[in-house]
């Protein structure tokens, strides 16, 4: 196993190299110019939207639509892969993920914006749609290629990132903070999931929208109660976040320095990672909204990027700086639970892993949606429910298997259903212009 994650690493760093780097923050960098900014000057237009009426047609309601996609983006990227981050990168890590964030919104702002305009009915009457729809609608049947290449990466990244990732970071962080075995949390969510999952969109929107804002809001009231124990080093914790970031950071305590392209690889990764900006999942959600208009729904998609990483992975962040456990030298959930035992004692290590365990649950559900329509799309409505069951066997096999070998897989997984999206907000960028000026000049109301 050992020779099998040393190869997927050097996989991993070779496809997540500068050329990815760029190709990711560019399509970013290229759309938040070409928009105008127009996600951070519509951020407030799009926050009015999310708790306004629901208007047009789709299968769920426009905000169940981000309930949905934040549960998936909401995870164990917010706890685990915040601190790997920081780990491995230092606290330079966590700029380049707010930097990644801000440039990521315009991006997931044009993936809602063309999946809704390229979405299709499928054989039960539900709206369906994503990168593989607009890839194949909106370039034409010649770059048909190109979508089933996403629908195949997507189909088992979700077994990766939304599946094992998530199904092993809880059942290790539960066996860590209480002895509890990790098959016995293996199969207990699968348990759980399959309730959820086995009904189908609707169930997953129902149950999304009903957890989601209580245990984002939980875990920020947990997170804030830290960094306001902690105010007086916050300053000096932001000073070296971005000195470290353009910097480097050299060793301390437990941690063994990094240097400036660390910070930038992992900060990148992880915050991808975590809010899923460019990687096309989101979209597959926002396709079946109820929306009177593409923008409409754009500008509620892209606060998933700005909750998840600007607030949530900023909490966790700061938390682990603040505190000065990142000199530690512990990585993932044992060393965000350090920051949060800084203030709770041994109540930090039971909300960390509470969080991760329901964080864990909701990405389970999330990405069973997204990784169920690329499968549906390269398969046939008829491979809807071997998928499901297919998914949920999958999770207690992902919470026994080591942890460096299923995050390893999920960072390929990810970058391989990347790149043709990115390539396609790039060749679809007009037509995202286009209805943006149409949506936002009519003084949408």
């Amino acid at each position: 196993m050992d020779a099998t994650v040393t190869i997927l690493k050097q996989i991993s760093g070779i496809l997540w190299g500068w050329p990815a780097l760029i190709l990711i923050a560019g399509t970013g960098i290229y759309l938040t110019l070409v928009l105008r900014f127009l996600p951070l000057r519509q951020l407030g237009f799009g926050f009015r939207q999310m708790f306004g009426p629901q208007t047009g047609v789709g299968t769920i309601g426009a905000s169940a639509a981000l309930a949905t996609s934040l549960s998936a983006t909401i995870g164990t990227g917010n706890i685990v892969g915040v601190a790997t981050a920081i780990h491995s990168g230092g606290p330079g890590a966590l700029v380049w993920m707010w930097l990644i964030a801000l440039v990521g919104m315009a991006t997931k702002y044009a993936e809602a914006v063309l999946a809704v305009h390229y979405r299709e009915k499928d054989a039960a009457g539900q709206y369906v749609g994503g990168p593989m729809y607009y890839i194949q609608n909106g370039l034409g049947r010649n770059w048909r290629w190109m979508a089933l290449a996403f629908a195949v990466f997507g189909m088992l990244a979700g077994f990766g990132i939304g599946n094992s990732v998530q199904a092993n970071s809880v059942a290790h962080g539960l066996s860590d903070s209480f002895g509890l075995p990790t098959w016995v949390t293996g199969v207990t969510l699968a348990v759980l999931v399959g309730l959820v999952v086995l009904g189908g969109m609707k169930r997953i929107a129902t149950v999304a929208t009903f957890i989601v804002p209580f245990m984002a809001l939980a875990y920020l009231l947990a997170g804030l109660i830290v960094l306001v124990d902690h105010a007086s080093a916050i300053p000096d914790a932001l000073a070296l976040c971005f000195e470290s970031a353009f910097t480097g950071t050299a060793a301390a305590g437990g941690f063994a320095g990094a240097l400036v392209k660390e910070a930038i690889r992992f900060g990148v990764a992880r915050g991808i990672f975590s809010n899923e900006a460019g990687l096309g999942s989101a979209p597959i959600a926002h396709a079946s909204a109820n929306t009177d208009h593409p923008a409409r729904q754009g500008s509620i998609a892209m606060l998933g990027t700005f909750i998840d990483t600007i607030i949530v992975c900023s909490i966790t962040g700061l938390a682990i700086v603040s505190t000065g456990v990142w000199t530690s030298g512990a990585e993932g959930a044992p060393l965000s639970a350090m920051a949060f035992s800084a203030t709770f004692g041994d109540l930090g290590n039971a909300i960390v892993a509470c969080s991760l365990a329901i964080f864990a649950f909701t990405t389970l559900l999330g990405w069973s949606l997204y990784s169920e329509r690329c499968t549906q799309f390269l398969f046939g409505p008829k491979a809807v429910m071997p998928f499901r069951v297919v998914w949920v066997i999958a999770i207690p096999l992902g919470a026994v298997v080591s942890l460096n070998f299923v995050w390893a897989l999920a960072d390929i997984m990810n970058i391989l259903m990347a790149v043709p999206n990115l390539i396609a907000l790039l060749l679809l960028s007009p037509i995202v212009l286009q209805l943006s000026r149409e949506f936002f000049n009519r003084k949408a109301p």
